[in-house]
Order: C-alpha cells, then structure tokens, then sequence
C-alpha cells in the first residue's frame, strides 16, 4: 500500500534547494501505487502536485496539499529495424542517464540534450530544447493516467501540441494527468547535427572533424558545464526565462538602437532573442538580492547562493523582468514553475 507522509521537508525535492513543507506526501514506484493512491480520501480531497527531479520548480510558499514523486522505473525496446528503433522510458528515470544509455546503445537523436536535469516525464511537457534539437522531433507518444478516476489515456504528438516550450501539459492539461511513460524513435547510424556554432567551435578546439554522437554528447556537457552552475553547488532551475518571440518590426526597430543585438529568424517570420542578452545588456550578471542572484555567467540562470527564499528568487526575477522591459520593451515570461 502506497505511504502517505504528513508535513514533509521538500528541499530535497526541488533543485533550488528552497526549504518548504507540503502537507502530504507520497512516493509512486508503480501504476498500482497510483490505483492505489487514487481511492485514497487523503489524495481525493488534496490538491495536487507532481514533480519528478524538482529541476523546473520555485516554492514560494508552503504546498497545502499532496505532493506526488514520480519514481517510476523501466526501459523498454518497443521497435526495432535496421534505421530505427523506439524506445518507452518510464516517466521517473532520470533524463540525462537515459541519454547516457542511448548513446551506449549507438541510437541517435538525444544526444544533443546531454545534461538537461530532470526526469523523462518533464521532458514532453516543457518540450525541452537545446543546442538545435527539441523533443518534438524525436517524440512518438505517451501513456498518461487521469488523475480524477485513473484512467489511461495514450497522447500522440499532435495531442501534446507542442510549441516553444509549451506543450498540452502546461495549459489546458495541467495539472490533470500522470505521465507514466515516454515513447521516442531513435535513429540507428544517424548524421550529427551540429548545425549550433557552439558544438561545431567545442569540436574543433578538440581537433574532431568526423564526431560521433558520443562526441557531440561530451561537447554538450563541456559547454553546459562551463557555462551553468551545479545545483549541489548553488541552488538553481537552469534557464528561468524563456528566450522572448518579437515581430519583424520590433526586431528592426531594436536592431536599429542596439547593433549587437542577438536574435535568431523563426519560420513563421517573427524573431527569437537571446533573453540571457537581454539580461546582460542590463548589467545584471551578479547581480545579488537576498541570498538570490543572477548567474556570473549566464544571465538566464537564477541561483540560491545564501540560503535564499523561494519569494526572494521570484522577487529578483520581477527585478530583470522590469530592468529588461524598461530597457528593451521586451517582455520575458518566466520558464520555471512557480509554486
């Protein structure tokens, strides 16, 4: 039978490392703990929160209600030719380790996304992306259970309805469903893609002119690792912010008074910016408020230095808010989940 603990100390739970309690929680290692929690009149009348590795969570506050850790298990081959093969990853296995172990296995397409934390079970609903690749690209389906009366539901690409990291899960289904599992089709002796100046300048200061995928993993972490703190080290979500989408004027009319503006051309004819410019063009690098601060090397990390509260964290974000919307008139949105 499935436990439930009262008053529970969640900084373990959450990279930030912000002390909280939630009034209830409980631990699911299978779908029959969940069918098991579901009857449970503590959890029907809670409201409810799942987290997973706790990477994109900002506590303000105590939780009032059940906090649900997704640690279910499970790798599983659900087809395999020459090309392709499809893999479903149980919800609670930790993302990079997954990585790891596709690269092991020589299957393509992940690699780019070496050390994004977190579990698989994040990755469909922030449509996470780095370094050129999304999960959208790679993504086949995912089991879910309805978290009213349990039932499965099987979410296909088009149902999840991805965009910048946005997915179904972020707005009209959140907070309804467990994802259980994620399907992804891998490709068997695949091209890298390198297509980001980043990976392409790490290699050749390496001297590797034919990388493999286990290359452009060890790429990937080089980068991260110089640029984003660890969270064992101070507290952080990685990126807080998401990268803001302008339209063609207002790209023009910013190009115009800030030459070195960074931007990247969408399909769709608008623009994205560099939101850790933006931030750093207003000399916020450092920048320090309570015990929170702006990374020292990549603005759009926020991090816990001292100790801090999760309200002293969202009050400097509505700081660089402000400062990068007086300065730019740009809008940033928050990427972390506040609770």
């Amino acid at each position: 039978m499935v436990q439930i603990i009262e008053n529970k100390e969640l900084q373990e739970f959450n990279t930030f490392g912000i002390q909280a309690l939630c009034s209830y929680f409980t631990e699911l290692n299978s779908i029959e703990d969940f069918h098991d929690l579901i009857r449970n009149v503590i959890y029907q009348k809670s409201e409810k929160l799942i987290i997973g590795g706790g990477s994109n969570l900002l506590f303000t506050k105590n939780f009032n209600g059940i906090v649900i850790k997704n640690s279910l298990k499970g790798k599983q081959i659900v087809f395999e030719d020459d090309a392709t093969v499809i893999v479903k990853i149980a919800a609670g296995e930790n993302w990079h380790e997954f990585v790891m172990w596709a690269i092991e296995h020589n299957f393509c397409g992940i690699e780019n996304l070496s050390l994004i934390p977190g579990c698989v079970g994040a990755s469909p609903m922030q449509n996470i992306g780095a370094y050129g690749v999304e999960i959208k690209e790679v993504f086949t389906e995912l089991e879910a259970y309805d978290l009213i009366n349990g039932e499965k539901r099987i979410f296909t690409k088009e149902d999840c309805k991805f965009g910048y990291r946005e997915s179904v899960f972020k707005k009209e289904c959140k907070n309804k469903y467990l994802i259980a599992s994620v399907s992804f089709s891998l490709q068997k002796n695949a091209p890298v893609n390198v297509s980001y100046g980043a990976i392409t300048g790490e290699l050749d200061s390496h001297g590797i002119n034919n990388p493999t995928i286990k290359d452009v993993s060890e790429a990937v972490i080089r980068i991260r690792r110089s640029k984003l703190p660890d969270p064992a080290v101070a507290g952080n979500a990685g990126s807080f912010f998401k990268n803001p989408e302008v339209t063609t004027e207002k790209f023009t009319e910013l190009k115009s008074h800030f030459s070195e503006l960074v931007a990247y051309p969408l399909t769709n004819g608008n623009y994205k910016l560099a939101a850790g410019w933006l931030i750093e063009q207003c000399g916020l690098k450092g920048f320090e408020y309570n015990g929170a601060a702006v990374h020292s090397k990549q603005a759009l990390v926020l991090v816990n230095i001292n100790n801090c509260s999760g309200k002293d964290v969202y009050v400097l974000s509505g700081y660089v808010l402000q400062k990068v919307f007086d300065k730019f008139g740009v809008t940033l949105e928050r990427e972390v989940n506040i609770i």
